[in-house]
């Protein structure tokens, strides 16, 4: 029942959503181009510094933003030169630098470092910007040249796909290729699932599910191991066919059994129009094209790092400061692979310090990314790695990302707090994560007193929003990539085994963060165990609030809109608009605050509105949330009772966590469909003790069936306290009018005024 209405669901919206996808895209890329336009006055032409244009020359002076009549002078050519060319410029005290880029292609063999002798003097600044009205690209793609069509049979190539494979011949390994339509689809097997021996490292597969192969070393398994929140990419080290055991060169996240693999780069398996296969011991690629264009491999990870002097192991760094990126296209930039002495963050939904970014930010303060478009790349968007305090990242345009967008990573739990007060902001995220499907739209670890405000994220494989830092039992277990290896054990020490809530917290630095205003819909489309927004080992003192989080539809199941999870404690969850999530609304654990929120129309199966879960639930509350459905398919609050195992804990170990341990009240429950089901749940919560001045009536939203929740007046939940959402400051705003950059989350969040 469930995946007729799903699919019907997504029948009936798919070309209307693609429409307004396009319409979105299109009007944020107009305002982003204008935005630039703006922004690059004809003050700052004239004060341009230094100029760069494709058609420049690193011979040159770069003060002329086009070549002169005689081809003597004229700007730069490369990025590069213009940043060496502004460490010679001398100017009177802290006056800014401004260097504009001419539009085109600029191609990127080596990664531009921007070091701390790059910085703005004292609060001056230095701009890399736009041309006004001008879109400079930059791109690690090299073309690949000399196609032919190869016209004999190739041994092992799909019938369908004999006579429609060009070849060409490569010198370098690459692990993903682009036309100009975007990311070409690698030849990919239909999925299998592993003998249940299978372990982290080893694959028992069915026979003649692969092959010992020529060239092994070229091949990959995607792996979705036991758990629903995590995938790999594994390099196949060896095969053992008549053993029926392949052997990878890193272990999976967990054991390579349950949900399924798939071989990757192998001819056998192309077999569709874009799909391409690398052979490095032919020294050749196979691609099945899908148009004329031209195709390029890429050569970086990072087309841009700015970097400062990082003391890894000491208390203090040297930063980077006060240089500014706007108005760039950045694109082409390479997958990333596991290494054995990765650490991972949380799951391994990302790794510690890793160069897996675009643009990335290792040691800055006061540095800004700004209106820049990224797309069509193998890794993630944009990274602020370690030390990094009060920078801007706004108005940012990040899709079809092979990673992740926007990642914030400070140091491993340990007493180096460093990774602060940023402002994520107005930046529209979407479909990242293509090839890690657990890459998140965005991404605060180890990361705290940051402004997550006003963006979109939309159309991710797994959770549009994590906020995270380490799970209490990790710092109790031996050395692993997952959570354990972050942990900096110099500073730590040894700690006691049987850790709980809050003991730890000193360590947890992704606190006091207020994620408001975001825009989060159709995340979770093919992991599960995850939600819109995800909070878990981050800290206190953390404020999630107006934020819309709807349709999160994909049949995946295990899914939610908003959810702390185990350990997290201290969170203000308020003023939230929850619509039309796939089986659960809010999931709510520990002293979590949950408060004037809205959920409606969660969707079955399960379809349940509040979830308690796990206690002690001293300090946490329910108080008025409206909770509504138009369906009588649906269950407004579950509670776990008193489980199996010893008193007062469930089967896994679990403090029990009851209705009654919860300051609940003043909530209104109604089902359109079955108005017995509200009142039957407040009947029973009453009977307890609890919601004494609850409703069980319609809250008159305006127009519920069209998704508008807006109260009319005379509406009961004003009568009881509920103060009504503000939804016209959520999502993107057109001009970036917010003039508050800095958390102004307090260290003890106060509680919302009962009225």
């Amino acid at each position: 029942m469930h995946g007729g209405r799903s699919r019907i669901l997504e029948s009936t919206n798919s070309v209307m959503r693609n429409v307004l996808n396009r319409i979105v895209s299109f009007l944020f890329a107009l305002m982003t181009v204008c935005a630039c336009i703006g922004d690059a006055t004809a003050d700052e032409l004239h004060a341009a510094d230094f100029f760069v244009s494709p058609q420049g020359s690193d011979a040159w002076s770069g003060t002329l933003s086009k070549p002169d009549s005689s081809g003597n002078d004229g700007p730069f050519a490369t990025l590069g030169r213009a940043r060496d060319a502004v460490r010679q410029l001398v100017k009177r005290p802290m006056a800014d630098v401004v260097v504009l880029v001419r539009g085109g292609t600029y191609q990127l063999t080596k990664t531009v470092v921007f070091g701390i002798q790059d910085s703005g003097q004292g609060d001056s600044t230095i701009t890399y910007a736009a041309y006004p009205g001008e879109t400079p690209v930059f791109s690690s793609g090299q073309e690949i040249k000399g196609w032919t069509k190869v016209t004999a049979k190739l041994a092992g190539l799909p019938d369908e796909a004999q006579g429609n494979v060009w070849e060409a011949n490569i010198s370098d390994r690459f692990l993903t290729l682009y036309d100009d339509e975007g990311m070409l689809p690698r030849s990919q097997s239909e999925r299998f699932v592993p003998l249940k021996s299978s372990t982290a490292r080893e694959l028992h597969f069915p026979k003649g599910k692969l092959k010992n192969w020529s060239n092994v070393e070229d091949v990959e398994i995607l792996v979705r191991p036991t758990r629903d929140w995590m995938m790999n990419v594994l390099p196949i080290e060896s095969v053992d066919e008549e053993a029926g055991i392949a052997r990878t060169s890193v272990d999976a996240t967990y054991g390579m059994v349950k949900h399924g693999c798939w071989v990757e780069n192998v001819l056998e398996e192309l077999d569709a129009p874009g799909e391409w296969a690398l052979n490095t011991k032919e020294g050749k690629v196979y691609l099945w094209r899908r148009g004329n264009s031209a195709v390029v491999a890429p050569k970086l990870f990072e087309l841009i790092r700015v970097e400062g002097t990082i003391d890894k192991q000491g208390p203090s760094d040297v930063p980077v400061r006060n240089l500014r990126f706007r108005g760039f296209t950045f694109k082409h930039g390479e997958r990333y692979t596991l290494a054995e002495d990765d650490a991972g963050l949380q799951h391994d939904w990302d790794m510690l310090d890793k160069d897996n970014a675009l643009v990335r930010l290792r040691g800055a303060e006061k540095c800004a990314i700004e209106q820049c478009h990224f797309l069509h790349s193998g890794s993630g968007a944009i990274r602020v790695d370690l030390h990094g305090i009060e920078n801007e990242i706004s108005g940012n345009h990040i899709e079809h990302m092979g990673g992740g967008g926007i990642l914030l990573c400070g140091y491993g739990p340990g007493t180096k707090d460093v990774n602060r007060k940023n402002f994520v902001y107005n930046n529209h995220i979407h479909h990242v994560g293509q090839i890690y499907w657990h890459s998140p739209g965005i991404f605060l670890w180890q990361s705290g007193a940051n402004r997550v405000a006003n963006n979109l994220i939309h159309h991710t494989n797994y959770t549009g929003l994590i906020v995270s830092g380490c799970v209490i039992r990790f710092f109790a277990m031996p050395d692993m990539r997952e959570q354990v290896r972050a942990i900096r054990r110099h500073e730590v020490g040894e700690l006691p085994t049987d850790l709980g809530p809050g003991d730890v917290d000193a360590y947890l630095h992704s606190r006091n963060n207020l994620i408001e205003n975001n825009e989060i819909h159709h995340a979770m489309e093919k992991l599960g165990d995850g939600n819109g927004i995800y909070i878990r080992g981050a800290g206190s003192g953390n404020v999630i609030r107006r934020n819309y989080v709807h349709h999160l539809v994909a049949a995946t199941q295990k899914q939610g809109a908003i959810r702390t999870d185990g350990g997290q404690m201290d969170t203000l969850i308020a003023e939230n608009l929850i619509y039309k999530c796939m089986s659960q609304g809010m999931t709510l654990k520990l002293n979590n605050r949950f408060e004037n929120n809205i959920i409606a129309d969660v969707i079955a199966p399960r379809g349940i509105y509040l979830k308690i879960v796990e206690g002690p639930m001293n300090g946490a509350s329910n108080k008025r949330n409206i909770f509504y459905s138009s369906l009588a398919d649906c269950t407004f609050i579950t509670e776990p009772g008193s489980g199996k195992g010893k008193v007062g804990e469930d089967t896994r170990g679990r403090v029990t966590a009851r209705m009654q341990d919860i300051d609940s009240d003043r909530n209104l429950y109604f089902c359109k469909a079955d108005p017995s089901l509200g009142e039957d749940t407040l009947e029973k919560l009453q009977r307890d003790g609890v919601d004494i001045n609850g409703r069980s009536v319609d809250p008159m939203f305006v127009d519920p069936d069209n998704g508008d929740f807006r109260l009319k007046p005379g509406s009961p939940a004003l009568e009881i306290g509920i103060v009504p959402i503000d939804v016209s400051k959520i999502g993107l705003r057109t001009k970036q009018t917010v003039t508050t950059k800095v958390n102004p989350v307090p260290t003890t969040v106060p509680a919302l005024d009962d009225k």
